[in-house]
């Protein structure tokens, strides 16, 4: 499902990116396939830096249909950023993309919080944040952080994701899953 960012999945991804439903809301965008490649070199050197953490999500065939990753980390903490061809919306790849990442992250690479910066015109990955259970609307509790993030032309929301409310999150799961087992046994 997600594997390290390698260059010799630029042109498959290029290709998604410059769908006009993708393009304008992916954080660092190319506009031929040299500069994807070059940007997707400086990625996998930033990632060996420590400065962000990033990967190609996969299909199930293995074929990279999108980008997850974290970038600006400081103090363990970092944005999301996450991008998904348009053949792919609406499939279920999002939602398995962020379990993995966010287990990764949380358990792996001893994150503690991610934010999610979401363009207040993108409603569609607002309704989407919005809809996970362990996602905080953080424009009050951070709001010098949400000052920061809103210094440009586009407005954002900010949401938070702690790892407490993940594992919290996940935990509940499990227990479902588990009790809905002992019923049927």
């Amino acid at each position: 499902m997600l594997k390290k960012r390698d260059v010799h999945d630029s042109h498959a991804l290029y290709d998604h990116m410059v769908h006009p439903d993708v393009f304008p809301f992916v954080r660092h965008k190319a506009n031929s396939f040299e500069e994807y490649l070059f940007l997707t070199k400086q990625t996998v050197e930033a990632e060996e830096r420590g400065e962000l953490i990033s990967r190609t999500i996969l299909d199930e065939w293995g074929s990279p249909i999108g980008t997850i990753s974290l970038f600006d980390i400081q103090e363990k903490a970092g944005f999301l950023g996450t991008w998904i061809g348009k053949p792919y919306h609406g499939k279920g790849y999002n939602k398995l993309a962020k379990d993995a990442f966010f287990h990764e992250l949380f358990y792996e690479l001893d994150i503690e919080t991610i934010f999610l910066r979401i363009r207040k015109k993108n409603v569609r990955s607002t309704k989407a944040a919005e809809k996970l259970p362990y996602v905080v609307n953080a424009n009050e509790t951070r709001a010098n952080l949400l000052e920061q993030i809103n210094n440009g032309e586009d407005l954002f929301n900010l949401f938070e994701i702690t790892k407490d409310l993940y594992t919290f999150y996940t935990y509940q799961q499990t227990s479902e899953v588990d009790e809905h087992h002992l019923k049927e046994a």
